[in-house]
């Protein structure tokens, strides 16, 4: 969203600050966004008389989601800018409860791969205090810090990133930084804001602490000005307040006698009780394992989850909206839940983008500051709904608000909160819903479950490796699986509804299997003959890869395959080092899944078996280099959150065309015949499994063992055919190892860059559905919905089978040239089941 419409979208005839400047002879002085931002109200409140309302926050006034997620994403992005990229990605972001915990979110987006937690008010049973802080001007002054990973702060001393909605005095940041920086100092703090309003006084303390604590502390705001306050303003405006309820009592009090409804009555004033309208429970189908906030700590690995899964959300949402939403009329209010700011901001945007924009929505949450509320377009508080707290907060009951949202004209309000959260009081005949159901013809409820960890305490007992032949058809000495066996469960779905499913949001690809491809005689014919052709290349390149990682890793590293692709090779480099030099290498595979990361139960078992040091990673080949970056992550992420430290996530690979790792058997893209096939080249294994209700904390990912499919196994063929050309190749092998050993072997990432250009060539927009390579581009046909097949011209024999496989599914292959890998799969861009024919062919135009 750009500048001028973010400035468009906030600005008002009459300035929201108008009423208490007139009264109290409050003053900002500023930039000249300053009061397009922020308004001005009265607190009950013995500290502090006025209250800086924004805007843009979401928090007492509603606004569209995308703004308000626009105003912390942009600060975030100017954070990143200042950090640099190296040291965001290594920073930790911390919000405060409950105002800025859904800016501190958007901000973390902003820095893209940056962990985040924000302080909380509610305590939480297992869960260790990493620290806490006083915040003397609140209405509830007591933060505790509760991240799940207790190491959270101590992340290579990386850059600290403090967020909260306005830096006033600068307190409240200067007892945090000061608390964390006695237990884990480090160089560098970046304070975040939405408006610096400082006194001149309040800007040379923070450079004075700076240098007390010898530390570089920045200040990254979005507007910038003062607030005057004329003497006796806490006086008058206590007073200012008094009289106001006392008002306001009376006109309530003449209301209830003529029986109307008055939605500013103060506290003391028992709210109305009408019949609720009936309320609608929206089923979000909110993703496994994603926390409903950062109130624990939120990694880079949820938020790539949660993204997946917004569109889908939003459709339920908008489904139980109905016709009017759908055809563009009315107003829709997603109402958050004090500190559960962000989930309910990021349904919101899904929901505009899913309504369009002929639909107006907005955003806004409860909360527990008690504000004064005045009917008057000079005043930034409006309307005012009170109602019992409903989540048993650890203080004791009392009253909750919900600012500008009574009279507001909203049709429908979609209640978000967490399971915490839905209990009796909510439901109540004077509770939240109830009263919403008053100010609108329908009210929606979604429910987040509440994210409990799982106390550190607890021991957990970790399961052992399975091997064949009770799973898989492979020698128990070649491999032992770190998966759990799902065999009778059903997890098969056919292609096309996996594919509208994934692309949709509804479903990650790692919940299902497909359909396992059954080759014709033909396919299987050109199976075998590919595997003659190949089989001294491969053999050439599984012993130059075994080489180089006996020579730089040994002298007994443990191979850990990533399952399913890199498993038959790792099995052939463990025979290679058995046949060529006597040693009885351990072998495993894991599970790692995109946007998901690698399984960490596996993990423990391998550090609590041998030395993480000792840990080679094992996969078939690279394409664009996705599984490189999901390991690397997934592997620092593992040690941020209290896993034993020491693993290695480079990755060794028999072909690396993408040029994205630096141990590989050779860099050429040529027909590995491995990938040809599915579960019967891979000891009739399935791809991993990666479900909530399948695979619990303490439990490996799961996959299947295709006994049915033992009359079609040619997994141990393979193998064999290939192990029988090692001695024809070993001269040839010790002279690539020697050249490769002295060599730069760099990551060139050509094949990373050549992805990116084909996706904006061809408007797909999305590099997740551009497959590069013959191994990958095989997948597509296999596994996924393709759209067409790119070959280089010239590419020959090494594509035959790409070309049969392309024929029966009716794809098209497209002969371009300058292109760094033999071929290149496109998976169907707009995919819904009307984008093939019923045979599951593409269909023409689409």
């Amino acid at each position: 969203m750009s500048e001028r419409a973010t400035r468009e979208e906030i600005v008002d005839v009459v300035w929201s600050g108008e009423w208490v400047a007139e009264r109290l002879g409050v003053a900002l002085e500023g930039d000249g966004e300053l009061q397009e931002l922020l308004g001005l109200a009265l607190r009950r409140n013995p500290k502090r008389a006025h209250l800086l309302v924004s805007n843009v926050l979401g928090k007492h006034v509603p606004q569209r989601p995308s703004v308000v997620y626009g105003a912390g994403y942009g600060l975030g992005e100017r954070v990143r800018a200042l950090l640099g990229a190296d040291e965001a990605r290594r920073a930790v972001v911390l919000g405060y409860a409950e105002t800025a915990t859904g800016l501190g979110h958007a901000v973390a987006d902003g820095l893209r791969d940056a962990p985040y937690l924000h302080s909380t008010r509610r305590p939480v049973a297992g869960v260790k205090q990493a620290g806490g802080f006083e915040e003397a001007h609140s209405h509830a002054t007591s933060h505790l810090l509760l991240p799940e990973d207790p190491g959270l702060f101590e992340r290579d001393a990386s850059a600290l990133v403090l967020v909260d909605d306005e830096f006033s005095t600068g307190n409240t940041v200067l007892n945090t930084i000061r608390a964390l920086h006695e237990l884990h100092p480090r160089e560098r703090y970046v304070i975040v804001a939405l408006v610096d309003m400082r006194s001149p006084a309040d800007r040379d303390r923070l450079t004075d602490f700076a240098a007390e604590i010898g530390a570089r502390v920045d200040l990254v705001t979005r507007a910038a000005g003062t607030v005057s306050l004329p003497d006796g303003v806490l006086e008058r405006g206590q007073a200012l307040v008094a009289a106001q309820e006392a008002k306001a009592a009376e006109k309530a009090g003449e209301a209830e006698e003529e029986g109307e409804a008055s939605a500013s009555a103060p506290p003391s004033e028992p709210a109305p009780a009408p019949a609720p309208a009936p309320v609608t429970r929206v089923d979000l189908a909110w993703p496994a394992g994603v926390p409903d906030g950062g109130r624990h700590g939120f990694t880079p690995a949820h938020r790539a989850a949660l993204e997946a899964a917004l569109p889908g959300m939003a459709e339920r949402i908008a489904d139980a909206l109905g016709g009017g939403a759908r055809r563009g009329r009315g107003r829709v209010l997603v109402l958050g839940f004090e500190e559960l700011m962000y989930a309910p901001l990021r349904l919101g945007t899904a929901l505009e983008e899913t309504l369009g924009t002929d639909t107006e929505v907005r955003y806004s949450t409860t909360t527990r500051s008690p504000v004064l509320a005045v009917d008057d377009p000079g005043y930034a508080i409006r309307t005012r709904l009170v109602f019992p707290a409903h989540d048993d907060p650890a203080d004791g009951p009392g009253d909750r608000y919900a600012y500008n949202v009574a009279n507001a004209g909203f049709d429908a309000v979609v209640a978000v909160v967490d399971s915490t959260a839905d209990t009796p009081e909510l439901h109540a005949s004077e509770g939240l819903l109830a009263q919403l159901s008053v100010h609108a013809d329908q009210v929606l409820l979604a429910v987040v479950p509440s994210y409990t960890p799982t106390p550190v305490s607890e021991p957990a007992v970790l399961p052992e490796p399975l091997r064949g032949p009770e799973f898989s058809s492979y020698a128990p000495e070649d491999v032992g699986w770190l998966l759990q066996d799902l065999s009778d469960t059903e997890l098969e779905a056919p292609t096309e509804e996996r594919e509208e499913a994934i692309q949709s949001g509804g479903a990650h690809y790692a919940e299902s299997l497909p359909v396992e491809y059954q080759p014709s005689a033909a396919y299987q014919a050109l199976f075998t003959a590919a595997l003659e052709t190949s089989a001294a290349r491969i053999a050439r390149a599984v012993g130059t890869v075994t080489e180089t990682v006996l020579a730089e890793r040994g002298p007994r590293p443990v191979l850990v395959s990533l399952a399913r692709a890199g498993t038959p090779v790792g099995v052939l480099m463990r025979r290679w080092a058995q046949h060529r030099h006597g040693l009885d290498l351990p072998h495993y595979a894991i599970s790692i899944v995109r946007g998901r990361g690698i399984d960490a139960t596996a993990l423990r078992w391998l550090a609590a078996h041998h030395d993480p040091a000792d840990v080679v990673f094992v996969d078939g080949w690279t394409g664009k280099g996705a599984i490189t970056r999901e390991l690397a992550a997934a592997i620092e992420e593992f040690e941020a959150s209290g896993g034993p430290a020491g693993f290695d996530p480079e990755i060794a690979v028999l072909a690396d065309p993408g040029g994205c790792v630096r141990t590989y058997g050779t860099r050429e893209d040529f027909l590995i015949p491995s990938a040809c096939l599915n579960s019967t080249v891979s000891g009739l294994i399935s791809r991993t499994v990666l479900r909530a209700d399948l695979v619990g904390p303490n439990d490996f990912h799961g996959g299947k063992f295709y006994r049915e499919l033992a009359s079609s196994d040619v997994s141990g063929h393979f193998l064999d055919t290939i192990a029988a050309r090692f001695d024809e190749v070993a001269g040839q092998v010790e002279d690539d190892a020697k050249e490769l050993l002295a060599a730069d072997r760099a990551p060139t990432w050509e094949g990373w860059a050549a992805v990116e250009r084909i996706s904006e060539e061809y408007g797909i927009h999305d590099v997740n559905l551009v497959k590069p390579g013959v191994g990958e581009t095989t997948r597509v046909l296999l596994r996924r919905v393709p759209w067409k097949i790119l070959a280089k011209r010239g590419a020959g024999a090494d594509l035959t089978h790409i070309r049969l496989l392309a024929e029966q599914r009716g794809v098209p292959v497209e002969e371009v040239d300058d292109l760094p890998y033999s071929c290149v799969g496109l998976i169907h861009p707009r995919y819904t089941r009307g984008a093939t024919g019923a045979d599951g062919k593409a269909v023409k135009g689409a």
